[in-house]
């Protein structure tokens, strides 16, 4: 690929990258709770489902953060968008170190086979 190909394909990424407010990194997760006392629902072997945005930190830390159920769907689309810039910003770096590596434009053309002398 030339570098003019390269930025091409560059900025056609830029264009496609989701909308930073609507990202979400973690995992989701789905759970069923369980109380120890008096729910009829739990006695009888079942539980309650939720949904749970999980989140790692540096030095193992750990966030849970429990979900409404009209939330999870939301979540799921974010975390969706996460994975696709992070997804475009690799292919992006890429791109980008292609274009150190490419040889640059013709600085000058050429008139009837001379160049061009700037000054």
């Amino acid at each position: 690929m030339n570098q003019e190909q390269i930025i091409r394909k560059r900025d056609g990424l830029l264009a496609q990258l989701p909308v930073a407010r609507d990202i979400l990194r973690g995992s989701l997760l789905d759970r069923t709770i369980r109380h120890s006392k008096g729910c009829k629902h739990c006695e009888s072997g079942g539980g309650h489902p939720v949904s749970v945005l999980a989140v790692g930190y540096p030095g193992g830390q750990m966030r849970q953060i429990s979900l409404r159920k009209a939330q999870a769907a939301h979540v799921k689309e974010c975390l969706a968008n996460y994975y696709a810039l992070k997804a475009a910003l690799e292919e992006i770096c890429e791109l980008n170190q292609q274009l150190l590596r490419a040889k640059p434009a013709v600085a000058g053309k050429t008139v009837a086979g001379k160049k061009r002398r700037g000054k």
